[in-house]
């Protein structure tokens, strides 16, 4: 499982796994997410070369409750989707840190991950919920 202190998170319920030495960062829902949403039984992503900017929504997620908009964090070119949690939505809601990832992104400018919250400040967003 990630080390869930050293990734980055957004107001929209994402995490941001970014890695300076590829300039790719891996993104998914989080916790708090999953749970709000509950069953996940539809995941449908952008497709790879599609280009993201910062705030705009990339995707959708159907569950038993709801449905929500995946908002792309950050500006750059989708490198990956998980097909996997496209087959199996399950994996979003029942392992969102881990299987459950969403896309990867070829980030455009890697100064506007400091931009995003850490750890503690998206804990303090959510009431203390993980």
């Amino acid at each position: 499982m990630t080390d869930l202190n050293t990734l980055a998170y957004t107001a929209d319920h994402e995490w941001v796994d970014f890695d300076a030495a590829t300039g790719v960062a891996t993104v998914g829902i989080t916790d708090y997410a999953a749970d709000k949403l509950g069953d996940v039984v539809f995941a449908e992503l952008p497709e790879v070369g599609t280009a993201v900017a910062a705030g705009d929504i990339c995707g959708e997620i159907e569950s038993t409750k709801s449905v929500g908009e995946i908002y792309a964090p950050l500006s750059g070119t989708v490198e990956a989707v998980n097909d996997e949690a496209v087959e199996d939505p399950s994996l979003v809601s029942g392992a969102p840190f881990a299987e459950g990832w969403l896309v990867r992104i070829r980030v455009d400018d890697p100064a506007a991950v400091d931009a995003l919250l850490d750890r503690a400040a998206y804990v303090a967003l959510t009431g203390g919920a993980e």
